[in-house]
């Protein structure tokens, strides 16, 4: 840890978010001079009070002990490139169309890597008014299920939570071409074009 960064990084970050160090300092139940020092680079927050400081400026703890924030590159953003998350702890699904650090739970998620859809995974997809009617021949059952549908075009993503003992079958509006993306409880993340 680079004291003098990690300094700096602070101070931004309490200019930021409007603090001044005695405010912050009351927040952490510390005195004012314990922040100046961390800023002046005369010390470094001790491991204890990281937790509760990350959480008051808003960054992780890796970030305050880097004494940097990494912005995302400059084609952040792209639908081409989305990635999906589920926490496996209570079952949360995230998405991101760039770079990221995702957590849920406490705990840093990985992003699932999409596979091509197989024959026990495969989707049949029929137009049906002015939907995509998906339909699934996949157990449903509560070890054993599809935990999320979504339907991925250049600007929207439509995403569908499903759950145990649910039938394998959802609607999405019928928009321009797409990627359709199913997570089973077990075998990961499927992918297929419409």
């Amino acid at each position: 840890m680079d004291s003098n960064k990690t300094g700096k990084l602070i101070a931004a970050l309490r200019r930021e978010k409007g603090f001044t160090q005695k405010a912050l300092a009351e927040k952490m139940h510390i005195s004012d001079r314990t922040i100046s020092k961390w800023e002046r680079a005369a010390g470094c927050p001790d491991i204890s009070l990281l937790p509760q400081l990350a959480e008051i400026l808003g960054v992780s703890m890796e970030n305050i002990l880097a004494g940097q924030l990494e912005p995302n590159t400059t084609d952040g953003g792209n639908m081409r490139k989305i990635k999906f998350y589920v926490c496996p702890a209570c079952g949360n699904v995230l998405f991101a169309t760039g770079e990221g650090e995702i957590s849920c739970c406490g705990r840093r998620l990985e992003a699932l890597k999409p596979q091509n859809m197989d024959d026990s995974h495969k989707a049949a997809v029929e137009e049906i008014e002015n939907d995509y009617y998906v339909t699934l021949a996949h157990p449903m059952g509560k070890e054993h299920y599809i935990t999320f549908a979504a339907y991925v075009c250049y600007d929207r993503v439509l995403l569908v939570k499903l759950y145990p003992e649910q039938s394998a079958e959802v609607r999405f509006p019928k928009m321009r071409r797409g990627q359709l993306y199913l997570c089973c409880s077990r075998e990961g993340l499927f992918q297929q074009s419409i």
